[in-house]
């Protein structure tokens, strides 16, 4: 049976909403529940989603898996490979609704475009180490789809994925989904020389 890395989990959230620049400017788009729907592709190949992976887990993990996720405000019942996040005008504000909050120093980002319906830019990261080049296109206040590419090192291989996140805005209200908040990264160590 395959087991979730804490790596992968906070990947997941991460790739949900870090590939968006680390700026205090808040999106052009309305706070309140968002489904997110994320594909991912890799070497040539589809990597599997979320359900995918937590189908092949026992009930105990899969149950302490959507604990964990849900604590920092991603509610995994959306089936079909969707999540729902809640906005709130802070998480907005602060930065949290790339997966991030202020004063987070692991990543360097660069932004060439900044428009309301258009954000791209290219980020340098440290743990782990990694380079990621996206835009965020913004159809309206309501919808939004995050293009982006991801370069990672990770135990002596380089890794190379293509993100693409769509996002729709169900309504103002969160319902018993708690505002989006940043997951800690597990430390990465690096590999033993040899």
């Amino acid at each position: 049976m395959r087991r979730l890395s804490p790596l992968w989990i906070a990947g997941c959230l991460g790739a949900l909403t870090t590939t968006i620049v680390q700026a205090q400017t808040a999106p052009p788009i309305k706070p309140g529940l968002w489904e997110v729907a994320m594909e991912r592709n890799g070497a040539a190949q589809k990597i599997p989603d979320m359900s995918e992976r937590l189908k092949s887990m026992s009930p105990e993990q899969r149950k302490q898996v959507e604990a964990m996720m849900k604590q920092h405000g991603v509610d995994m019942s959306g089936g079909l490979g969707k999540l729902r996040i809640c906005l709130n005008k802070d998480s907005l504000d602060q930065g949290r609704w790339q997966g991030r909050g202020e004063g987070d120093t692991r990543c360097k980002t660069d932004v060439s475009e900044r428009s309301n319906t258009s954000w791209k830019w290219h980020s340098v990261c440290t743990d782990p180490q990694s380079e990621t080049t996206g835009e965020a296109l913004f159809a309206n206040a309501e919808n939004y789809t995050v293009k982006s590419t991801t370069t990672m090192a990770w135990q002596g291989q380089t890794k190379t994925t293509q993100t693409t996140i769509r996002s729709k805005w169900l309504g103002g209200d969160c319902g018993d989904v708690k505002p989006v908040q940043p997951m800690p990264r597990p430390k990465v160590k690096a590999p033993a020389a040899g």
